[in-house]
């Protein structure tokens, strides 16, 4: 995948990249899994656990993007975990957690330009898109609860 990063030369600027994506899609796993456990609610809780699925699919990509440039994956959690942890309030903290995936979304945005790879640039797009998809879904519950959106 070295010859798949447009800007040659500059593969530690892409591992820098796919380790903080990876740190932040951790974070937002762990917050997704911990937030499905606190509501009662059943559709609130399917929506979690959607897009904790979903967060640890996108682990798994980077995972593998960053394996095959031969390198070794960050284990560390986003400090994002830890924000939004600190958040008592369900209602306010899903709204934290979409802004985060708005963050994921203008970090690939301007990865993807620079990915050359057929298949790792499917990958990311596809991340892309599940996080756009899910800011909207998170949107549309909070506007339906009348909490707050990230609108």
């Amino acid at each position: 995948m070295d010859a798949a990063y447009r800007d040659a030369g500059n593969r530690e600027e892409l591992l820098a990249a796919l380790n903080e994506l990876l740190e932040a899609e951790r974070a937002g796993a762990r917050i997704t899994l911990r937030s499905a456990a606190e509501t009662d609610d059943p559709a609130l809780q399917r929506l979690v656990t959607d897009i904790h699925r979903d967060e640890v699919r996108w682990c798994g990509v980077l995972i593998d993007a960053i394996q095959s440039l031969a390198a070794t994956p960050s284990t560390r959690t986003g400090a994002f975990y830890e924000r939004a942890m600190a958040v008592p309030e369900l209602a306010a903290r899903m709204a934290l957690l979409n802004r985060g995936q708005g963050w994921v979304v203008r970090k690939l945005q301007a990865l993807l330009p620079r990915i050359s790879d057929a298949h790792v640039h499917g990958e990311l797009t596809a991340m892309l898109v599940s996080h756009q998809q899910n800011i909207a879904r998170v949107d549309a519950q909070q506007q339906a609860a009348g909490g707050p959106t990230q609108r």
